[in-house]
C-alpha cells in the first residue's frame, strides 16, 4: 500500500464495497523463496468476515494446502481497481511531476481449504453475484449441466474460505492537490482515457470534493 495516509481516508466499509463489487484479485501467499500468487473471482461474505473463492486443484496454493488438516496459511487478496496515467501538465501548474492515480484494496487473513462438499455452495454463491449483475438475462445456474459433466468439472477445483484479519485500500485522487487543481486534472483524464476506467477514475476524483 502506498506510504502516504492522506491516501488512506477510504472507510473500512468502502473498502469492502469496493471488493465486493469488483469480485475478482490476485492472492498471494508465501512460498519458498517466491510469493505464489493465483488471479481469482472471489466473493465477499454478508457479514464481511470472509471471502469465499476456488483454485485449480493443480495451482501450488491448492497443491500447500491439499488437505482440509493442513491449517491456515496467512494470505492477502490484492484487488485492483480504475487507474490512470496524470501528465504534470494537466494540473495547469509548476512544479509537477509524472504520477499515476489509482484504486487498491488488500484483504489480508487466514486461508484454508474448505472440504469438498463445501465446493456447489461455494461455486453457486459467485456465479449468483456475477449473473445478478446481467440482469434481465436470465441466470445461469449450475442445474442447467449434465450432472456427470459438471461432476467432472468440480472434481478439479477445490474450495477456501479466507477468514479476514485486516481491510486496507489505497484511494490515490489527487487528494494532495488543490480542489481546483484537482478538478482540472481530472477533466484530462476523461478527455484523453480511451474506456470506463478512466472515466470512473475521473469521477472518483471529483467525488473527493464532496468528501
Amino acid at each position: 500500500m502506498h506510504p502516504n495516509q492522506m491516501f488512506h481516508d477510504a472507510s473500512e466499509a468502502d473498502n469492502l464495497a469496493f471488493a465486493r463489487e469488483r469480485g475478482f484479485g490476485v492472492l498471494a501467499v508465501g512460498g519458498k523463496g517466491m510469493p505464489m500468487l493465483a488471479h481469482v473471482p472471489f466473493l465477499v461474505a454478508e457479514d464481511s468476515k470472509s471471502v469465499e473463492l476456488h483454485l485449480v486443484r493443480s495451482n501450488h496454493i491448492a497443491r500447500m494446502l491439499a488437505t482440509v488438516n493442513t491449517g491456515p496459511l496467512p494470505a492477502l487478496l490484492a484487488i485492483s481497481g480504475p487507474d490512470s496515467y496524470i501528465s504534470p501538465d494537466w494540473y495547469g501548474v509548476e512544479g509537477q511531476v509524472p504520477t499515476w492515480n489509482y484504486v487498491a484494496v488488500h484483504l489480508s487473513g487466514l486461508l484454508e481449504r474448505l472440504p469438498d462438499e463445501a465446493l456447489r455452495g461455494v461455486l453457486d454463491r459467485l456465479s449468483m453475484q456475477f449473473e445478478a449483475k446481467l440482469e434481465p438475462k436470465a441466470p445461469w445456474t449450475a442445474d442447467k449441466m449434465e450432472p456427470e459433466a459438471l461432476g467432472k468439472m468440480m472434481r478439479m477445483i477445490v474450495p477456501f474460505r479466507m477468514e479476514l484479519t485486516g481491510v486496507d485500500g489505497t484511494w490515490k485522487l489527487a487528494q494532495n492537490k488543490p480542489d481546483e487543481v484537482r478538478e482540472r486534472a481530472a477533466g484530462f483524464v476523461d478527455a484523453y482515457g480511451i474506456g470506463s476506467q478512466e472515466r470512473t477514475l475521473a469521477a472518483l476524483m471529483r467525488g473527493v470534493l464532496d468528501g
